[in-house]
């Protein structure tokens, strides 16, 4: 893995995380009063998960553009990627409508899946260290669709 490469995803990944965490207000009326279902992690699951999902996301995407040429596509796969993830937040939070921000979640679950497949392809490693995210990404379009049914 080169640094330079290593250094250029991490700073997309903390303007993504920067950006998406300004729209969440998880204490504000709004949410404390939408009908969750009983399965949602309480709010200080989030932070420590994010976290460790985007040293993940950085680490394993410099991992796969080190070895990736450089006309892959892996470069618009991530960022179509950390748009998605960013965008969630602002759909969700922002714009207060649970049932676009499931729409979005089930797009970054799919754009995450292609994001895995692309670093797999340049490193089984680092494809393999996505499953994680990837994972959280269909549970955030469970849960999401859980909150949007119960707040129409």
């Amino acid at each position: 893995m080169r640094w330079r490469v290593l250094a250029g995803s991490g700073v997309a990944v903390l303007a993504t995380a920067v950006v998406g965490a300004s729209a969440v207000d998880a204490d504000g009326v709004w949410f404390r009063e939408l009908r969750k279902p009983p399965w949602q992690p309480p709010p200080q699951v989030f932070g420590p998960v994010w976290t460790a999902l985007y040293a993940d996301i950085a680490v394993s995407s410099a991992v796969a553009l080190s070895e990736l040429p450089r006309r892959s596509g892996f470069v618009p796969a991530l960022t179509a990627n950390l748009l998605l993830n960013a965008g969630w937040t602002w759909v969700f939070w922002g714009a207060r409508r649970p049932s676009w921000a499931a729409v979005e979640a089930a797009a970054l679950t799919a754009s995450s899946v292609d994001l895995l497949a692309r670093a797999a392809r340049a490193d089984a490693r680092a494809g393999a260290a996505l499953a994680p995210y990837v994972a959280w990404c269909a549970f955030a379009t469970a849960l999401s669709t859980a909150i949007a049914r119960r707040n129409p």
